[in-house]
């Protein structure tokens, strides 16, 4: 039988160079666009029988158009803007005119700009020690800082040598940025990913089918358009296992670099998207017990300079070490005319205030209008392999902590480690009731993005498996075409309901 191997290897690369140019679209061609179908008719019709809730009115002035999409990007890029422009993390002041009444107030600064309208603002709360004065309390984003001073890192470059502003060369400033954090390192995904897939793979289906689902099955080049940290989040995690998977596969150890290399990765991925501690975790303690020494001097100081990055920018912005995250629900989120001050009145409406019992909340998630699994069913796909293999991990588990050094990563262990960090990360979001809104308006499961390389890697041997059937071959090709109906589903905004909530509401079975 001829040699496949450069038909895959063209196939690849022409995967590649197609997913990329998409990613690159979305960036160079980003504009928030108004569509009606989401603002209250000026007079009812028979297409109004579910008109938003609140209402929202068409403006009655032509907005400024702007490549920001909602409140998530926009208050990144004021953090951004206001590393750069003004020097500080605050992205604007209440001005209280009369410290004793908090009502009495002017906002001034990035929040008063329209541009940057966003939810997701905190404002430093007042002090007693402030009643019957004129002060000022500062406005500031609510995601972890870290990611936004990087890229105020390339702002600054772009400004100091191009004479690019953000405010007046927006067109040119976020476009450049996204295209360095989005476009280039989603490349680099694609081609690490392709060669695990090549060597993990037995067949040129499975191999294929789960490149095409890297490629354009998944949520990631949906998000490609828009600042968000989950890519970052999910590139990190490819990142840090790729040295673990090749060295599984040629039977090796991993060298001093690589121990370092999955540490950082790993511990910078949780810098993202915090949950991914569970894969700090999950490498550390079989490199642990693999190699001690490796691990203690090479993956573990790796591992604390993103996390100590974490909370220096977070010392550095509100003087404290915790994230902004851990205040939710007090008053630095509950103030006046904020957003999430809303729940608990007759405001607190909409699926940000969504508070429906645990199992629904799990049911969506895994297989309804938000589900892992409905909007994206290729991963039942690799749910087969995870389990397959899963099953077989514990006589692995076992002799790696008898054996201890010298026993490696397998594809079994491998398997139940991508399984335990898996349902590790879902419960612990289903017992955080005040994150049942799903991610708020957003297109698909955002909180468990980070972990799609993972289930990436689980295709291939149950994509091997259907390869040797017409009907299996059919039933993957299903499965990945209704992958890509959802991820290509919201071509304006990836900050939009996903299809299966937008039917359910249509058909008034389903109303947050």
């Amino acid at each position: 039988m001829a040699d496949t191997s450069d038909f895959r290897r063209s196939a690849s690369l022409l995967l590649i160079a197609v997913a990329t140019a998409i990613a690159a679209a979305k960036v160079v061609g980003a504009e928030s666009v108004l569509e009606p179908s989401r603002y209250t008719p000026p007079t009812p019709d028979a297409y109004s029988a579910n008109p938003p809730d609140p209402p929202r009115f068409w403006p009655s002035t032509r907005p400024d158009p702007t490549p920001m999409y909602g409140s998530n990007d926009k208050s990144r890029w004021a953090t951004v803007r206001a590393l750069v422009d003004n020097g500080t993390y605050a992205i604007g002041t209440r001005n209280y005119l009369d410290g004793s009444d908090s009502k009495h107030y002017r906002d001034e600064g990035i929040v008063a700009d329209p541009q940057y309208k966003s939810l997701d603002i905190i404002l430093r709360p007042l002090d007693p020690a402030d009643a019957g004065k004129s002060v000022a309390k500062e406005f500031y984003s609510t995601k972890p800082p870290l990611f936004s001073t990087l890229l105020a890192g390339e702002y600054w470059l772009l400004k100091k040598t191009l004479g690019w502003s953000i405010v007046k060369d927006r067109w040119l400033v976020i476009p450049t940025i996204l295209l360095t954090v989005n476009v280039i390192p989603f490349a680099l995904y694609l081609v690490l990913l392709s060669r695990l897939i090549e060597v993990t793979g037995k067949t040129d289906f499975g191999r294929l089918l789960a490149l095409a689902a890297a490629c354009f099955g998944t949520f990631l080049t949906t998000f490609s358009g828009t600042l968000n940290n989950h890519l970052p989040a999910a590139f990190c995690t490819l990142f840090a296992v790729y040295p673990i998977v090749k060295a599984m596969v040629e039977a090796r150890e991993l060298s001093r670099w690589e121990y370092a290399w999955c540490g950082f990765f790993a511990a910078f991925a949780a810098t993202f998207d915090l949950p991914a501690l569970a894969l700090v975790a999950a490498l550390g303690l079989p490199l642990l017990l693999m190699h001690s020494r490796r691990t203690l001097f090479c993956f573990v100081p790796a591992a604390l300079i993103p996390i100590a990055g974490y909370f220096v920018a977070n010392s550095a912005a509100l003087g404290e070490l915790m994230p902004a995250y851990e205040k939710f629900g007090g008053a630095w989120y509950n103030f006046d005319g904020s957003h999430w001050s809303k729940r608990g009145t007759a405001l607190g409406r909409g699926i940000d205030f969504n508070d429906e019992p645990t199992r629904v909340y799990a049911f969506h998630l895994l297989v309804g209008h938000h589900g892992w699994f409905s909007l994206t069913p290729v991963y039942v796909l690799a749910l087969g392999s995870l389990i397959g293999l899963g099953i077989r991990s514990a006589a692995d588990v076992k002799n790696l902590f008898i054996g201890g050094k010298g026993a490696g990563f397998t594809p079994p262990l491998f398997a139940g480690m991508t399984l335990a960090i898996s349902l590790a990360v879902f419960a612990f979001y289903l017992t955080r009731t005040s994150s049942y809104n799903y991610g708020g308006f957003t297109s698909g499961p955002r909180w468990l993005f980070w972990l799609i390389p993972l289930w990436l890697l689980a295709i291939p041997p149950a994509a091997d498996r259907l390869a040797a059937f017409r009907a299996g071959r059919a039933l993957a090709a299903v499965l990945l075409g209704l992958s890509v109906l959802s991820v290509f589903y919201p071509a304006w905004n990836p900050w939009r309901s996903p299809w299966i909530q937008q039917l359910l509401e249509f058909e008034g079975w389903l109303k947050y």
